[in-house]
Formats: C-alpha cells, structure tokens, sequence
C-alpha cells in the first residue's frame, strides 16, 4: 500500500510541473496576441487598397501584362505553405497541411506540376519525412514576422513567375495560411496570388463604400510593373501576420486545454491518493485491534 501511495505522490508531482509549463505558455501567447492582432489590423487595410489599386489598372485599361493575364496553358503551379516553427498549438500547422494535400490532389488533376515553397519549421519537417522536395524554405520568426522575411519570398516567387516554365518556373502561384477570425476560429485559407483575379470593377461597390479614382502615370505598362513586387511583398506579409495572430491564439487555446487536463489529474490521482492513504490507516488500525485482541486472550488463558 505504501509503494501505491507513492506512486501517487509522484504522478501528483509531475502533473503539477505539467502544469506550470503549459500555464505559463498559454501567458505568454495571451500577452503576444494582443500585438498580433493589431499588426494584423493595421497590415490588412493597406493590402486591401494595393490589390484593388492593381485590379484598377487591369479594370480600366486594355493591355496585356503578366500579372493579370491569365495564360493558355498553366503548366506549373507554386504553393507557399505557411506553418509555424514551433509545436504546441493544437492543430494549427496540421490543418494547414491539409489544406495542402486538397490543393496539392486538385492541381494534379488539372494535368499541373507542384513545387512548394515551405515558410516554418513545421512545414520542412513533413516534407522531409515525406522525402517529398521543395525549392525554398524559409524558417525561424513565424511567431514575429518581419518584413524582411516577406520581401524574400515574394522576390523568390517573382524571380520565377517571371521564368517560362519550360526553364523551371511558375505560371500561378497559391498561398495557403492560416486567417485569425477570432480567438476562437482560425480559418485555413487558400488564396491565388498570381494571376491577379481582378474584383474591382466586377462588383458594385457596397453603399459604405465607393471605389476611388485613379490616375495612371506614366503609362499602364509601368504602373503593372512597379505595383507588382508590393502587390505581392503586402500580401505575403499580411498572410505572414495572419498565421502569426493565428498561432498565438491555438497556441493559448491549447495549452489552456492542456492546463485544465493537468488539474484534472491533480484532483483524480489527489483523490486517489487520499484513498489509499486511508486504506493503509485502517489496515494499521485493524492490525493494532488484532494484535490488542490476541493479547487479550492470551491474559485470560493464564
């Protein structure tokens, strides 16, 4: 009974270490998702504004440009997948994986080569399981973008966009990331990035909102060409914001999930302990009474 009852004690022990280790993560994601979302919140209006700038130029002018013009034949599509660095937070890479595996079965369908492109450590560990190839990885600071990180990417996307295909580049280009809806919902998303599927022009504005007017100078041609690294740098460091926000906020659903588990064991293994702890008193007890009781005996006899 003694050994049992130190077992207890010891799996008590561990739990409650468990449980300073997940309490204090889910802290720390609660105290960076705050600055997630306001990066989020702040990044989202301008990304907005340059996709609509650059459908403007597509809407209202005649010429062809390789950022808008969508090919005969797609040969060759880019996934950039966007998972996190580190683990502990639920489903949130997962979930983006597949996504991918849905996209990835499409594509192929169509008759289209895949390459990837791989931001997050998450994402290069099932690759590499897999020993399935990418052409980049970028990992390190998916839970703080940097905007460094971002215009590396999408000068990597453009340098092969811009490559015919037959020479090993792209004709389209997918993201696939995680949208912060909310604290509680973290929305996989699958976005073409290239070739811009125009949305100005297309829709009637709502009542709340009117299209701006635009002005191009010097020439379409020009504008295309000077809009399209920003076009694509906000829209990958938007999607880089997007799953940051959207790991924090797993992240500290997760571990809150792993911190009321850890108490449950604490309460269970406590009561346990409490059990047997009372069974070996009362077994002391009983052997006290018999011994009491054989002595007694003895004493009559002599």
């Amino acid at each position: 009974m003694g050994a049992q009852l130190r077992v207890y004690r010891q799996k008590i022990k561990s739990a409650q270490t468990t449980k300073k280790i997940t309490r204090a993560m889910e802290l720390i994601s609660a105290s960076r998702i705050y600055k997630a979302q306001q990066r989020v919140a702040a990044s989202t209006p301008y990304s907005r504004a340059v996709t609509r700038a650059v459908s403007a130029v597509a809407t209202y002018s005649n010429i062809d440009h390789p950022l808008t013009t969508e090919p005969e034949t797609i040969d060759r599509a880019a996934v950039v997948i966007f998972t996190s660095d580190r683990g502990l937070a639920g489903a949130f890479s997962s979930n983006v994986l597949k996504e991918v595996e849905q996209l990835v079965t499409l594509l192929k369908s169509q008759g289209k080569d895949v390459v990837y492109y791989l931001v997050g450590r998450k994402s290069v560990s099932y690759f590499n399981f897999r020993r399935r190839l990418s052409r980049q990885q970028w990992v390190g600071g998916t839970d703080l973008p940097e905007f460094e990180t971002a215009k590396s990417i999408a000068d990597a996307l453009l340098a092969d966009f811009n490559t015919d295909a037959k020479d090993g580049g792209v004709d389209e280009i997918h993201m696939v990331y995680n949208r912060f809806v909310s604290m509680i919902s973290q929305v996989p998303e699958v976005v073409r990035l290239l070739p811009l599927e125009v949305v100005e022009g297309v829709e009637e504005p709502s009542k709340s909102e009117i299209f701006p007017l635009y002005e191009f100078e010097p020439d379409v041609n020009k504008v295309l060409d000077a809009l399209l690294p920003v076009y694509i740098e906000s829209r990958i460091f938007n999607a880089m914001l997007q799953s940051s926000a959207s790991e924090h906020a797993a992240r500290q659903k997760a571990m809150k999930s792993a911190t009321d588990n850890a108490e449950k064991l604490i309460l269970n293994y406590t009561r346990l302990s409490n059990q047997a702890r009372q069974s070996e008193i009362t077994q002391q007890i009983s052997e006290i009474v018999g011994g009491a009781d054989a002595l007694a005996t003895v004493g009559d006899e002599d």
